[in-house]
């Protein structure tokens, strides 16, 4: 019996070693299937992420080829957690190399069981280096440009600045995203390395915002800013605004106080428009340089009485009118010429679109509801009526440069194109007046400490009491100063604004442009201009 049990057994084991090994292979086979399909699961968000990571933009540079903003090899580190083993040593790894990582956060990526996930973005080679060296499975790096401006705040309100992922989010970075849109090829190929050549004069960027930050603490003001256009050609070499941001940190840019007062601020710019009602007059032929007014009195229309700051309660001829910067006279002026005339005139000149150059910041100005002989008058002095500065210096170069109304620019060497929106805004004869005029206020007139012999030098002074809950205040003005050098062969014009600047010993308690914004700009002309091939000796043979 015992026999034939046994060789009932021995006969059994083949048949059972056969089916051992077919429930293996099996086992196996299917273990293999899983793995397979397991690796070819599609990860939709780190496909979705592919064109971001890839993103090239190319260097900026200012007119003379200094770099302002380049990309550089930085990587970003991101994980498959469907894929990670070890989930804590996956945490301690990355927590060594990243001492800012929130545990509980990172957790919570590892184990949400995605496919995709970011764990860190722009990092450097040497810290990739180390995340590289933990081995940690499901842990990966991707190579990715991060953008980097090497001067700081420098020129920020111009070159804008780029998010996470290296798109454009204002400035002349917005600009490249849209503009090199256009042209993108459709295979989705990175763009080809081509360098953004901008107007700008870093050196003249530099020294406007060091005498600007100055200014701001010299006498207590809340912002400032400052503009240097070329009246021949539109192109902007320096825009500086106060407070600014550094675009390393683009989250400072949203602040509200960062704002690009030249390009995006509305100010009522004062006596600024007297240049522009001036050169209305005399381009109507109503009034010439002869001309007089009796500024003894106020102004009376209806109920509204306009006077004169530190007025000279006399009768004064056009040119004293302009250098005593008298309201009574322009308004006086304004009223004569007529509501119609000086509307199509300041549209002509720009002032009721909204300005768009490269950068897409930018503002429509405010303009009255309603135009009454008051509005008429008050305009005509730069009251009622609210523009960006970049606008306003629109204006002031046409009439300085012959009467050629051109859109400004940040790009070097653009062609004029469509950006000369109108050619003789002016007669010749005007424009000439107005230089002489400017000049002479630079003399003897409210611009006089802006004068640097032997350079001729023009300008006009402004100065607004700023609206403060819906009125006028008494205690809170901004002042402006445009000057324009050479003025007897114009090409670089300065802006300079301050706001809300504060009355000093040294300024006798004053707070009006001849005050303060005046002798900034001279300060910034007198080292400016050397840079830009303006020298005292040129001038003087000149």
């Amino acid at each position: 019996m015992a026999r034939s049990l046994f060789t009932l057994a021995t006969k059994l084991g083949p048949a059972r070693i056969r089916l051992a090994t077919f429930g293996f292979v099996g086992l196996f086979a299917a273990i293999a299937v899983r793995l397979v399909m397991f690796g070819l699961d599609p990860v939709e968000p780190r496909a979705a992420t592919q064109d971001q990571i890839q993103r090239k933009r190319p260097d900026i540079v200012d007119r003379n080829g200094v770099l302002l903003a380049k990309d550089l090899k930085a990587f970003s580190v991101y994980a498959e957690p469907r894929r990670i083993i070890d989930v804590d040593e996956a945490i301690e790894g990355l927590a060594e190399v990243f001492d800012d990582l929130d545990p509980h956060d990172l957790r919570r990526k590892l184990t949400s069981g995605s496919g995709f996930a970011w764990i860190k973005r722009s990092i450097p080679p040497s810290a990739a280096d180390r995340v590289w060296s933990l081995g940690l499975a499901g842990i990966h790096l991707q190579p990715e440009p991060t953008r980097v401006y090497p001067n700081g705040t420098a020129a920020a309100h111009v070159l804008g600045a780029v998010d996470i992922d290296n798109r454009g989010l204002s400035g002349i970075e917005k600009w490249i995203d849209a503009t090199m849109a256009d042209t993108k090829p459709s295979s989705g190929a990175e763009q080809t390395d081509t360098t953004i050549r901008l107007s700008i004069d870093l050196r003249v960027q530099h020294l406007y915002a060091e005498h600007l930050r100055n200014a701001v603490e010299t006498y207590k003001a809340v912002a400032a800013a400052g503009l240097v256009l070329d009246v021949t050609n539109g192109e902007v070499l320096a825009l500086v605004s106060l407070p600014d941001f550094d675009p390393n940190e683009p989250g400072l840019a949203l602040q509200p106080d960062r704002i690009n007062r030249m390009q995006v601020g509305r100010y009522e710019m004062g006596s600024i428009y007297k240049a522009l009602t001036t050169a209305l007059a005399l381009d109507t032929g109503l009034f010439t340089l002869g001309s007089t007014f009796d500024v003894s009195r106020p102004l009376t229309i209806g109920r509204a009485s306009i006077d004169d700051f530190r007025g000279k309660k006399r009768v004064l001829t056009l040119p004293e009118s302009f250098i005593y910067s008298s309201n009574i006279a322009m308004g006086r002026m304004a009223l004569a010429i007529g509501a119609g005339k000086l509307q199509a005139f300041l549209k002509a000149l720009g002032q009721f679109d909204r300005v768009r150059t490269e950068l897409a910041e930018s503002s429509t100005p405010i303009l009255p509801s309603r135009w009454s002989d008051v509005t008429t008058a008050t305009i005509a002095f730069g009251h009622g009526i609210a523009v960006t500065p970049l606008q306003g210096a629109m204006a002031v170069a046409a009439l300085v440069n012959g009467g050629d109304l051109i859109t400004p620019t940040f790009l070097a060497d653009r062609d004029l194109g469509d950006r000369l929106r109108a050619e003789d805004v002016i007669k010749p004869a005007t424009a000439e007046a107005i230089r002489d005029l400017m000049r002479l206020n630079v003399e003897a007139g409210s611009a006089r400490r802006a004068a640097i012999p032997p350079i001729s030098i023009g300008g006009k002074t402004g100065t607004s009491e700023k609206v403060v809950d819906g009125s006028y205040s008494k205690e809170k003005v901004m002042t402006f100063f445009v000057g324009v050098a050479p003025i007897d062969a114009p090409r670089y014009l300065f802006l300079t604004i301050l706001d809300e600047p504060r009355g000093l010993p040294e300024t006798f308690g004053f707070r009006t442009s001849g005050w303060n914004a005046v002798p900034v700009t001279r300060r910034v002309m007198g080292e400016a201009l050397p840079l830009l091939g303006v020298h005292p000796w040129t001038a003087s043979a000149h």
